[in-house]
This record gives structure tokens, sequence and C-alpha cells, in this order.
């Protein structure tokens, strides 16, 4: 399985996502109550999928039945702009009865046949391990981060150290921090304390 830097990071976010939800102050897994919470707070959350997929796409953690694993493999491997419609990928994919009506909700939605896919490709992912690609991929960010021992609080790294950062990265790290404040706005508005 190849992965697009674009699902690769999506994927990590997802990722991070589920692991905020799994447990509680005291440490008890509330996976299911928070996720059951999220879904009833689905006509908030479709207006946050195109700036952050993953904190939407959690709605649909253990909603999908893979048939063609070689169809999601293709699928992981494009970039957001590549990404085939819904109705072209959804003949691979069960959907299992209680996700049915938010998957109708979500295609009712102009960007939902968009995001149906993504959510998908981020569950399929997030039951496969991660490719030696993926791996090295991950070393090789935790070793830039560590290049100069230090990161600002956004965890992006000192910027004289990265002057040959392209376009397309800066544009990347731009909308990470957008989804992420997006992301943080969207605590702060349930109650939870603001990570700064």
């Amino acid at each position: 399985m190849s992965t697009s830097s674009f699902f690769y990071n999506l994927r990590s976010a997802y990722q991070s996502e589920l692991d905020d939800l799994r447990t509680d102050s005291e440490g008890h897994d509330v996976l299911r109550k928070r996720l059951a919470e999220k879904r009833r707070e689905l006509g908030f959350l479709v207006k946050m999928m195109e700036l952050s997929p993953e904190m939407v796409a959690v709605v649909f953690h253990q909603a999908f039945r893979f048939t063609s694993p070689a169809e999601m493999d293709h699928l992981v491997a494009q970039d957001a702009d590549e990404l085939p419609e819904w109705g072209s990928v959804s003949d691979t994919i069960e959907v299992v009865p209680w996700a049915r009506e938010i998957v109708q909700t979500i295609l009712n939605e102009p960007m939902g046949e968009w995001f149906m896919t993504i959510a998908a490709a981020l569950e399929y992912m997030h039951h496969k391990p991660l490719t030696a690609a993926e791996r090295a991929l991950a070393e090789d960010h935790n070793e830039e981060g560590d290049e100069d021992g230090r990161q600002d609080r956004d965890g992006v790294r000192n910027e004289r150290h990265d002057d040959n950062r392209t376009e397309d990265h800066d544009d990347e790290e731009s909308d990470a921090r957008a989804r992420e404040e997006a992301g943080n706005d969207w605590l702060a508005e349930q109650g939870f304390d603001r990570k700064d």
C-alpha cells in the first residue's frame, strides 16, 4: 500500500483524534460514549468537513467493511485533488446499518461525496499497519524536529534552519494550523480547555 502525503498527514491527525477521544481524565475508556456524542452533533460537525475532515471522519469509526482492499489501496495513494467520487468507490464499501443515515446526511452537503471518500479512506488506513515508507517518513519527520532541538508551540520547525521549504509545504503547514485552530475552537465551545 502506497500512501499519498495528503492521506499520510490525515491518517496521523485521524489517529490523534481517536486517541484524544479514547480516555477521560481518569484513564477510563470512553471512546464509544464520545463517538455517540459526536454523532449527535453532526449538524454542527458538517461545517468542519472541508477544513478538518479528520475531526468529522471519526463519526464513521467502525462504520465500514471493505470488500476490495486493492481499490482502497489505490484510493489512499491519491492526492486531495485526484480523489474519485464516493459513487465510484461506494460499491466496494459496505456501510453498517447504524451509519447509513449519517452517510445520507453527509451526502446532502456540498462537499459530501469528497468527504465520504476521505472518511472511508481514513477508517481503512486506521486498520492497516504503517508501511515501511510511512515508518521511514515518520522517522524523518522526527529527526527533522530534533535537528536543532527546538520547535515552536505549534510543532513547526524553527524557520532559520529550514529556508528551503517549498510553497506546497507552506500550504500544508497553513492547512494543518487552520485545522488545529478549528479543532481547538470546537473543543473550547464544548467546554474543554484550549490546547496551547
